[in-house]
């Protein structure tokens, strides 16, 4: 079997983070992993990026090759022999396309759901104008963002460098096992942000103990550049 389940580029991901009472995750927690915390502090994430030049198993699917993709996460730890890893669980993945639906939710138990999706990506002198939108309900919820057209290293110990270094992805089965898969891509850099526009129905999309959010301001908002990404076969802890 070939070790690369997935390939891609991931582009352009804004991600919003908000610090979160820990205690909301728990029923989203895979067993054998624990809240990955960063300063003291619990975080979900919503991110926004376009999926590019997609392969599964090596091979292009017609009409599943580009588009976007937004997701509610947060952040765990697996000791893995004395060394912990650090991954992200996902509490819903949304994307335009029903058979990306179907393939993740049914290999990778993950939690993947199907929406009308748009995007715009404008370059307007220095700056990169981003923006993606996901309708739910008949309401378009969006995530954007103006930057710099230019990117700079991710600083080192920062906020940010916590949320984008997370190299692992792990889903919960059921209350006793836990799949787990890697999730390669080099060091991001990212684009300054200048500002942001958040328009989301938390508590509809993703559960009443998240509305809140639709009225938090995040610790951090940034625009990571991204890179080529491979996905690989899971395994089961």
């Amino acid at each position: 079997m070939p070790q690369k389940f997935l390939t891609a580029e991931w582009k352009n991901l804004i991600m919003a983070n908000y610090a979160i009472d820990p205690g909301l995750l728990l029923p989203w927690l895979p067993n054998k992993t624990e809240i990955d915390l960063f300063n003291g502090k619990a975080f979900v994430s919503l991110v926004g990026f376009m999926f590019a030049n997609t392969r599964l198993l090596g091979m292009k699917i017609p009409w599943h090759i580009n588009f976007e993709e937004v997701n509610l996460r947060f952040y765990v730890r697996h000791l893995d022999k004395s060394v912990w890893k650090r991954g992200v669980v996902f509490i819903k993945e949304i994307v335009p396309k029903p058979a990306i639906v179907m393939v993740a939710n049914t290999l990778y138990k993950e939690k993947y759901e199907a929406m009308p999706m748009k995007h715009t990506t404008v370059i307007n002198g220095e700056e990169l104008h981003l923006d993606y939108q996901w309708n739910f309900q008949n309401h378009w919820n969006k995530i954007a963002a103006v930057t710099h057209n230019t990117t700079i290293p991710m600083q080192k110990g920062s906020e940010e460098e916590f949320i984008a270094e997370h190299y692992y992805g792990y889903s919960r089965y059921n209350s006793a096992i836990t799949y787990e898969y890697t999730v390669d891509h080099p060091s991001w850099e990212v684009y300054p942000v200048r500002s942001y526009t958040i328009r989301c129905r938390f508590g509809d999309l993703y559960g009443d103990q998240f509305s809140f959010l639709e009225i938090a301001r995040p610790s951090s908002v940034f625009v990571a550049k991204g890179s080529a990404v491979a996905i690989l076969h899971k395994r089961k802890l």
